[in-house]
């Protein structure tokens, strides 16, 4: 008993880096499973609860906690169908059955400073998420306001997976420096002065991946999407996105998780993948250090 109040304590003290540190270290994972409810895609059990959504991802949470380091909750995704308090209630879930995961809200929110804040607030108080993903479009003063809270994540886009991302994101500056590696460095030598950023880097574009981890050093997290659907290789991922330390990244899957399969046996086959995929990355990590 005085043990889980020393480990509650400690949790709470922790800032953003040193809970992302525990957990990489307690569960002996970089994967990190994406819950994107479709309900059209869900088992036919769930199509005609109320709360379906939470049902569906507490058993998807309940299936993969093991494997993983952190669960990316997709705000969209609840917001669609009216299930915000469904939402409220999974990261409750989360924090109250699995501590020392984290739970990352994915809203990819940008806005003015008094908007911001409003954001900020939902995120950390409202979904009490550890951190939050932000477009840094707007500059420095729509993010500070999500600096008030010295303990929590901010996870910038910087190079992302989808297709469209060499619209902006590739072009170069006038010093011929590319935009996606000139977030990189601002973000690593002016705006991180507390320790809580990290940097969104798509698992199809390592070779960038490779540039922004040794402009930023080894210290500033990287939530890396695209494995999976998105054709992302995860020992290229791992060659060139983890630090000197073995970790440092969170490598997302979601559909190809999530939905596994459609049959009676959805809940094993999600455990099956994320285990599969833990494995992987555990393997590719091994080659790397070793």
């Amino acid at each position: 008993m005085i043990d889980n109040y020393l480990t509650d304590f400690l949790l709470v003290i922790m800032n953003f880096i040193e809970k992302l540190e525990n957990s990489w270290k307690i569960s002996k994972s970089l994967l990190q499973v994406g819950l994107d409810p479709n309900p059209t895609l869900f088992p036919e059990e769930f199509r005609n609860q109320s709360n379906s959504i939470f049902e569906f991802c507490r058993c998807i949470v309940d299936a993969t906690a093991f494997y993983v380091c952190s669960f990316k909750l997709q705000i969209a995704y609840f917001s669609a169908y009216k299930a915000e308090d469904q939402l409220e209630e999974l990261c409750s879930y989360i924090r109250n059955n699995y501590p020392n995961l984290l739970i990352v809200l994915d809203s990819k929110r940008g806005d003015i400073y008094s908007t911001s804040k409003n954001y900020a607030y939902e995120a950390y108080e409202r979904y009490q998420a550890h951190a939050v993903t932000v477009n840094p479009y707007m500059g420095f003063d729509s993010i500070e306001p999500y600096l008030e809270w010295n303990d929590r994540g901010i996870i910038v886009l910087c190079l992302t997976s989808n297709s469209g991302s060499s619209d902006f994101q590739f072009l170069n500056l006038s010093n011929g420096e590319p935009l996606y590696l000139y977030i990189a460095g601002l973000i690593a030598d002016k705006w991180n002065k507390n320790s809580q950023f990290g940097l969104v880097v798509g698992a199809n574009h390592t070779n960038e991946l490779f540039k922004i981890r040794k402009r930023i050093g080894n210290a500033m997290p990287l939530l890396i999407p695209g494995i999976g659907f998105q054709g992302g290789n995860i020992k290229d991922t791992v060659d060139a996105g983890i630090n000197i330390d073995g970790n440092g990244i969170m490598i997302n899957s979601s559909r190809k998780i999530i939905y596994a399969s459609s049959n009676n046996n959805w809940m094993e086959a999600a455990a099956e993948s994320a285990r599969d995929y833990c494995n992987e990355i555990n393997n590719a990590r091994c080659e790397k250090i070793f």
